[in-house]
């Protein structure tokens, strides 16, 4: 078996790095053109100022992104370092001026990965992809309105990260469980240039959204036992927003059937859900 051919069935302990643009969808074709041809600049640009030399790093297109692997002569602390500063520098550069800044998500791991042909292929090809495309690195992209993030693998955090190095803080980095197609995995987010990023919990009810479920409680009630027995929502609002000059503004939230009095004065007794009594004059 020649050299050749022990190379593909044999794995290489490679970086991985997955670049995904943010939003390629909205771009038409002539714009998606020119994203592609920003991307390409920052990315080579970064990689001579960084001095990896280019026979080192396989380069795959992905249409809206790039598809990377770097070769193990090559230090990782360069990468993640040096490398990253460079990306982000060079892509705030390109942005200056831009009317819809591009954005980018760069996921990283170490591991084995197998070369053909067509390209690279491995469980650490597949968790660096899925790491950059993961639904937190996008929300953290727009909710900080940065030009990138950087997401991590747990295992290169560990092995890398944590022991710090040239332009590499692991105390601007934060950790995350994802829930991915292969099962849950530990991330580390970063975005260059920032403090570690706080991470977003769950998407914040709309405003007024208690109220708007309120309503369509009262819907369905209307659905289910008819127009003649179900709450009037329209009288609920009329409820709800009435201001009275001798007190507070009352809000009311009704399942059922409801009857308001205010002042009113009844000369026997009234069954009104309970007996008013039946001495003298009384104010319900």
């Amino acid at each position: 078996m020649d050299h050749d051919a022990m190379d593909l069935t044999e794995a290489r302990y490679e970086l991985v790095i997955s670049v995904d643009a943010r939003r390629s969808g909205e771009y038409d074709d002539v714009d998606k053109q020119r994203m592609r041809e920003r991307i390409y600049r920052v990315l080579e640009a970064a990689f001579t100022h960084a001095k990896v030399v280019r026979d080192a790093v396989h380069m795959e297109d992905r249409g809206d992104g790039v598809l990377l692997s770097v070769a193990g002569r090559i230090a990782v602390t360069r990468l993640l370092g040096l490398w990253m500063v460079e990306v982000h520098e060079n892509l705030r550069d390109e942005n200056r001026g831009l009317r819809v800044p591009l954005g980018l998500r760069v996921g990283m791991h170490v591991g084995p990965v197998r070369h053909d042909g067509r390209g690279i292929s491995g469980r650490a090809v597949d968790l660096a992809c899925r790491l950059a495309d993961s639904p937190l690195a996008r929300r953290l992209l727009d909710a900080e309105r940065a030009d990138l993030v950087l997401v991590t693998s747990q295992s290169l955090y560990e092995d890398v990260v944590s022991s710090g190095g040239k332009f590499i803080e692991p105390a601007h980095y934060a950790s995350a469980r994802l829930e991915l197609k292969e099962g849950e995995v530990t991330a580390w987010f970063h975005l260059p240039g920032r403090p570690a990023p706080e991470i977003p919990t769950a998407a914040p009810a709309a405003p007024d959204a208690d109220r708007a479920d309120d309503v369509d409680d009262a819907r369905d009630v209307h659905d289910a036992r008819g127009s003649d027995d179900a709450p009037d929502v329209d009288d609920a609002r009329r409820v709800d927003g009435e201001d009275r000059a001798d007190g507070p503004r009352a809000h009311y939230t009704v399942h059922g059937d409801m009857s308001q009095h205010s002042d009113n004065v009844y000369q026997q007794p009234v069954h009104i859900g309970r007996i008013t009594g039946d001495a003298g004059r009384r104010k319900g």
